[in-house]
């Protein structure tokens, strides 16, 4: 897929909390950031838009691919989670802040927006009062508002998930895991033994832990995408580490009480294969996560070669 198709929508539904986490685990959607939208200030602070009566929507900005989701389908499931005929509230938040809305940058998503609109109109008995408008700015919100429930998975959040499930019924993964004849022929014995038994390679002397090219990180069982280049650093620990996966419905996370320590185990979705831990040790400036990763549960497809690869949808990622 040809990365300029990717393309961006804004939309403020109450506290930008848990609206980007549910908008970012939409298949097709690929970058969510939350900040301020359509005030009349620059660069407010939370305090500002809080306080000082900026007239900011906390808003959330997405990126998505439209050959696997369309604006019509994110503007009909933005609605899923919003009520969209109270004005400036939602959930237990009230103020102008907390008002519903959805911004766009052309006139010909503004038209399907509202076309949208329309149709949902039916749905409802009272008007409904969500904004629908051009953008007029916006202003990236404190590091420690993004991704904030992946970060405080027990934090606030006044919607509901219920109506993702709808993604997952309607598709299934292209990433399927081998069967065990098929792994044992296809992994060398550390390959099989980390991915399927739980095991853990040396550090400093496995393939990837200092490799420093841009590309991304695939599972080794079956070739689903998890982890980015732009997100590895060095972390000292002598394995591959990572401030965080390519989305996190990539990965499955699992209580792990071996060896006598508590520890937070990483397996990939589709291929349930080991691939290490989450530790909170990482760079507190990209959300404290380290992802300790085993080489032997990883392929890197370089970037020169993701398209051919048929990784092309994400080379976005890397820009």
């Amino acid at each position: 897929m040809n990365t300029k198709n990717i393309k961006e929508i804004y939309f403020a539904g109450g506290c930008f909390w848990g609206v980007e986490a549910y908008m970012s685990k939409i298949p097709g959607v690929y970058e969510t950031s939350v900040g301020y939208a359509n005030g009349n200030s620059d660069n407010p602070t939370y305090e500002d838009v809080c306080y000082k009566k900026t007239g900011h929507a906390e808003t959330v900005y997405i990126k998505y691919n439209p050959e696997e989701i369309t604006l019509e389908r994110l503007v009909s499931q933005f609605f899923k989670i919003i009520d969209p005929t109270i004005l400036d509230r939602q959930g237990y938040d009230c103020g102008k802040q907390y008002r519903t809305g959805i911004y766009f940058t052309n006139e010909a998503d503004g038209k399907i927006i509202k076309e949208t609109v329309n149709l949902v109109q039916k749905e409802y008995q009272t008007p409904i009062v969500t904004e629908v408008m051009p953008l007029k700015q916006f202003f990236k919100a404190e590091e420690y508002h993004q991704k904030y429930l992946e970060k405080n998975p027990g934090g606030y959040c006044h919607i509901k998930f219920d109506s993702l499930k709808d993604f997952a019924k309607e598709k299934t993964s292209s990433y399927t895991k081998p069967d065990e004849n098929e792994l044992k022929n296809k992994l060398t014995p550390l390959q099989y033994e980390v991915t399927q038994s739980g095991g853990t390679e040396r550090p400093f002397a496995n393939e990837y832990w200092d490799n420093k090219r841009s590309g991304i990180y695939v599972d080794i069982t079956t070739g689903e995408p998890l982890f980015s280049s732009k997100d590895k650093y060095d972390s000292h620990s002598g394995w591959p580490s990572f401030t965080k996966p390519l989305k996190k419905s990539v990965i499955r996370e699992h209580t792990d009480d071996s060896h006598g320590m508590l520890r937070t185990e990483v397996k990939s979705n589709a291929g349930n294969a080991h691939l290490g831990h989450v530790f909170t040790d990482g760079p507190q400036e990209h959300g404290g996560l380290r992802y300790c990763i085993n080489s032997a549960s990883l392929r890197f497809v370089p970037l020169e070669a993701m398209e051919k690869e048929g990784y092309g949808e994400l080379l976005h990622l890397l820009e």
